[in-house]
């Protein structure tokens, strides 16, 4: 199978780069530049008409959005090495849910959070922002709430689950958002970031 990833790094493509180093697929690394506007040119528009990373190109096949990318790598790779569950586990629902959660239901408040807690994109707004705080608080309590009995998110062990989720909160911590006021979160933060991984993934 040949596999090759456009990335870039400090964006979205990190999740992909990280879940590659967890399963050591082989793959073919190609460095998009978003300063020079690499992601705008033809070539890359037939990849990803997005204009963005990560893409994958999988025997000639492009794909592209860090979940379904990484949603992927779970089937083809993770289940073999029993970090991502089978098709007939019951606990790949679990995965699938919290996964999804993580990129849509959170990633929608840490949108909001970001249009108007900054002025970055002239949105400034501190009452609209102070709501999406409360939000993302909410949120997290779910997540501290669902650990309150198992260290990952589908039990013992660490799974891609894990790195999906981590990802987005882990992000969410980055910016400023209310994750450090969750105990159980910021302890299964810290054991997800400390895979040799995730280091292996940014050199």
């Amino acid at each position: 199978m040949s596999i090759i990833f456009h990335h870039a790094p400090m964006s979205s493509a990190g999740p992909v780069a990280w879940a590659l180093a967890e399963l050591a697929v082989p793959h073919e690394r190609v460095l998009v530049d978003l300063e020079a506007g690499d992601q705008r040119k033809p070539e890359f528009l037939k990849l990803n008409p997005n204009g963005k990373v990560p893409t994958l190109v999988v025997d000639g096949v492009p794909m592209f959005e860090a979940l379904a990318i990484n949603l992927f790598l779970g089937d083809r790779f993770g289940v073999e090495k029993k970090l991502w569950p089978s098709v007939d586990d019951p606990a790949r629902l679990q995965a699938m849910a919290w996964s999804t959660w993580a990129y849509v239901t959170l990633g929608a408040a840490l949108r909001g959070f970001v249009l108007t807690s900054s002025d970055r994109f002239g949105l400034r707004d501190e009452a609209h922002a102070d709501f999406q705080r409360k939000e993302l608080a909410a949120l997290f309590a779910i997540v501290d709430a669902h650990l309150a009995d198992r260290p990952y998110m589908l039990g013992e062990a660490f799974s891609l689950a894990d790195l999906i989720v981590a990802s987005v909160i882990g992000y969410a911590a980055m910016i400023g958002a209310p994750v450090a006021s969750h105990a159980r979160v910021t302890d299964w933060l810290a054991r997800c970031q400390a895979r040799p991984s995730l280091h292996a993934s940014m050199a």
